[in-house]
Parts: structure tokens; C-alpha cells; sequence
């Protein structure tokens, strides 16, 4: 066992940072974490939102005579299907990679699971890719993820002028994820006796305001089975999967762009993003830019020299109450 996941309440968080704080660990910095600490065969990281991830050949010990003795209070590990039995439920999960990303395609994942590929996937250490530390690492999860019998896998790549042409016509990065959400999870749905069982539902990570946005897009059988939609969707083990499958469709379709135009296209938006863009803009013009980019990001504005536009203050969304009936 190499990796462990939790989430902690608001008292086992302030547990743990003092244990982490007292004990022999290595503190250091990672983005949105409250505290990181490391040592031999092992690496402990509490995020903000209370997630807990655990890494190395030290787990079942951190968990055995840490975690659950002075933190949680409670035996949990190898006995968590019998607390929650849905957790072993079939059902679909999804996710993406590359919304963030001014380089390359969005590329969505649906993941359907049942009993025995969740069983399989005990000690293969699938969890959400960006807890995963490398590429070559997430390479080698979606092989034992596809090769997991029972597993089924759909991705739906959105190349960069598909994207851009979808963005244009609809105006929200949200409206076209949603597209690709539903037609992975519709993909999926139309191999019918594969899906043995039936999945009792779908969840996906809620990334949109309004819960009716996936919704809408659902398809003809996206319609007849359970939509979930939930902030850190990637705890549960389908999503997880989703998650890596699609962040290695991304890889490897950044690969082919890089060697197609014979140079590094970093990830994310930072200022060597940027930097990355206007050397691909100088050897091959900014024609080429919409093949290989997101162009609603601002980095296209500055590369280019256009102007940016004006930015939409952020409105929290009004709540409406419900007429009592």
C-alpha cells in the first residue's frame, strides 16, 4: 500500500498539523496545502479543504499507528466498503485535463467500475492525477486501468480549433466541458452488456455553478441513470480513475504537438507559457497559434500584442428559494 486518501474534520486537521509539526518530518511548501511534511518512505500533505493524501512504502504505518489511533479515533482501513457499501457500487466516473492549460486539447475521461475492478485496484494505488508524481507514473495507472478486467474507458479529446469553435459559439468553457462530460459518460452507456452490472449512476466533480448545466447535455441514455455532481469528486475511486485517464490522453497529445512543431509547449499559464508562445509565434506565425492553444485565455492577448478584454467582476450566484408547496 503506497497511497492513502481522507478527508479530515476541522479538530483531526489541527491533530495532525501538530503531529506533523512535532515529529521527525521535513516541512515543506505545496501549493494549497495547510502543512507538507516528509520523511524516510514517506510523504504527508493536509490540503485547505481538509483533504489528507498519504504517499510512500510507509502508508499502512502512518495509517496503522498514526492516522487512526491519534487522528481518527477509529479501525478504517480494509473495513471501508463495509462502512459505506456504495462505495463498491458500479457507476461512472468522470473527469478532465487541459482546462487550465493554455497549450493543448480539453480531454474528458469516463471510467465505468464495478465490485471487481474496484477490488483489483486495491494495491495498484489509482488516486486523483494531480497527487500523482509524475508522467511516467501516470502513464504505467492508466495501463493497469485499461488492462483492469471489467473496466471500461471512453475519452473524448477536444483538439485546439474544435475547441476554439465551441468556445466561440457557446461563450462559457463550462458549456463545452459539459458537452464532453456527457458524451464520455454516452460513449460509455451505448456498449450496454459490457457494463455488467448496469451502473447505478454517474459522478463527476461539480464545476459549474448550476448542477443543470451537465445536466442539459445529457444525452439519450445520459438521461436514464443518476447524475452526481459534487466538489472533490475525485475521493471517490471511478473519478480518480477518470482523472488519470484523461490527464495521460492530454500528455500524450502534447507530445505529438511538441514533436510536430520541434519544441517544448509547457502546461499550464504561466509567464514561460507565455514565453513558449511567442517563440512558437516567431518561428511559425501567429496562424498557428489556434491549432495549438486555448484562445480565450489572456495569454493570446498579450502574445499577440492585442488588447485584453475588460474582466467580468465575479458575482456570487443568487440562490432562489423554493415556493413551499
Amino acid at each position: 500500500m503506497t497511497s492513502h486518501t481522507a478527508t479530515l474534520t476541522t479538530d483531526q486537521a489541527t491533530q495532525l498539523v501538530a503531529h506533523l509539526q512535532a515529529g521527525p518530518y521535513d516541512l515543506k511548501e505545496v501549493p494549497y496545502a495547510r502543512i507538507s511534511g516528509a520523511k524516510k518512505d514517506l510523504n504527508v500533505t493536509l490540503y485547505l479543504s481538509g483533504k489528507l493524501v498519504v504517499q510512500g512504502k510507509g502508508t499502512r504505518d502512518f495509517i496503522e499507528f498514526v492516522l487512526e489511533p491519534e487522528i481518527l479515533g477509529a479501525a478504517t482501513l480494509g473495513y471501508e466498503s463495509t462502512l459505506d457499501p456504495s462505495l463498491l457500487d458500479a457507476r461512472i466516473g468522470v473527469d478532465e485535463s487541459g482546462k487550465g492549460d493554455f497549450f493543448g486539447p480539453l480531454c474528458v475521461a469516463a471510467v465505468y467500475v464495478n465490485k471487481s475492478v474496484l477490488n483489483a485496484w486495491k494495491t495498484v494505488g489509482i488516486r486523483d492525477s494531480k497527487s500523482v508524481g509524475s508522467d511516467a507514473q501516470i502513464v504505467h495507472l492508466n495501463r493497469a486501468i485499461r488492462e483492469t478486467p471489467g473496466c471500461q474507458v471512453s475519452v473524448i479529446a477536444i483538439g485546439n480549433e474544435a475547441y476554439n469553435r465551441l468556445h466561440v459559439r457557446h461563450g462559457s468553457v463550462n458549456t463545452v466541458l459539459a458537452w464532453g462530460h456527457a458524451r464520455a459518460i454516452e460513449n460509455l452507456l451505448e456498449r450496454g452488456p459490457l457494463l455488467n452490472p448496469p451502473p447505478v449512476r454517474a459522478i463527476s466533480d461539480q464545476f459549474a455553478s448550476s448542477k443543470t448545466t451537465v445536466e442539459r447535455a445529457l444525452m439519450t441514455l445520459g438521461k436514464g441513470i443518476e447524475l452526481v455532481q459534487r466538489h472533490r469528486a475525485e475521493e471517490d475511486m471511478a473519478v480518480a480513475a477518470a482523472s488519470i485517464v484523461a490527464r495521460n490522453e492530454y500528455l500524450q497529445r502534447m507530445k505529438n504537438l511538441e514533436k510536430e512543431f520541434s519544441m517544448p509547449l509547457l502546461r499550464g499559464a504561466s509567464a514561460a507559457v507565455e514565453e513558449a508562445a511567442r517563440k512558437l509565434v516567431e518561428r511559425h506565425g501567429s496562424e498557428v497559434l489556434p491549432r495549438v492553444s486555448k484562445m480565450h485565455f489572456r495569454t493570446r492577448y498579450r502574445v499577440l500584442g492585442e488588447a485584453e478584454p475588460a474582466k467580468n467582476p465575479w458575482k456570487k450566484p443568487i440562490k432562489t428559494s423554493q415556493p413551499e408547496k
